[in-house]
């Protein structure tokens, strides 16, 4: 578990540029609440090297259990939208994500009183991205009851684009690597058969054009 530094850049946009985590265990899918005293010192040793953003929310993980909010979640969330409105709650699933793409969703919680008044909250048309399909887990824990899913975007710049590119680059030693002689047999055979193939119609072609001439 941990808090999420950015900026609130429009209505509709929240800015998450770093995180760091708080000393809280979690048990079984429920964090402890933050500790206000960490949180204090954290942020003023974070000016001090030069970062002053605010906390736009928090984070924390479900280890295979998926991405929703529990009944203790929910509750931490509405004391981070008690002192600002607009705070969000990532959660990750670290154990689902090995598979190769991140799971991870972000939640805001819907004011009871609209839903008593029966109004309908905030809503946006825009479909950009993608339309993510919430899980039965999510539903039957108060997603679109009592919480409600943003869209997450991930905005790189030149220099991280570089980085994750040099993730899969190729180096010097790979060019070493020794293939096993079952693939080198395999392309060989693949490489004699086209040769073949090739000579067969070259030789068709050549018989053809001696027929014309006659």
């Amino acid at each position: 578990m941990g808090l999420m530094l950015g900026e609130f850049v429009d209505e509709y946009t929240v800015n998450v540029i770093d995180v760091f985590a708080m000393p809280q265990s979690g048990t079984g899918v429920s964090v402890e609440a933050v500790d206000p005293v960490f949180q204090a010192k954290m942020l003023d040793m974070l000016k001090q090297t030069g970062r002053p953003e605010m906390v736009v929310g928090w984070y924390h993980s479900h280890p295979g259990f998926g991405c929703w909010l529990s009944g203790v979640d929910v509750n931490t969330q509405q004391s981070f939208e008690a002192l600002s409105d607009r705070a969000v709650a990532v959660v990750v699933d670290p154990i689902q994500s090995v598979k190769g793409k991140v799971v991870i969703d972000a939640f805001r919680t819907i004011n009871p009183q609209t839903m008593a008044l029966n109004q309908e909250p905030r809503q946006t048309t825009s479909n950009l991205g993608h339309l993510q399909k919430p899980s039965i887990q999510a539903l039957i824990h108060g997603l679109n009851r009592h919480y409600y899913s943003i869209p997450i975007a991930y905005r790189t710049h030149d220099l991280e684009q570089k980085m994750l590119l040099n993730l899969n680059k190729q180096s010097w030693m790979d060019s070493l690597a020794v293939q096993s002689y079952t693939c080198c047999s395999e392309k060989n055979k693949e490489s004699m058969l086209l040769m073949l193939k090739l000579a067969k119609l070259y030789k068709k072609a050549l018989e053809d054009e001696e027929k014309n001439d006659r």
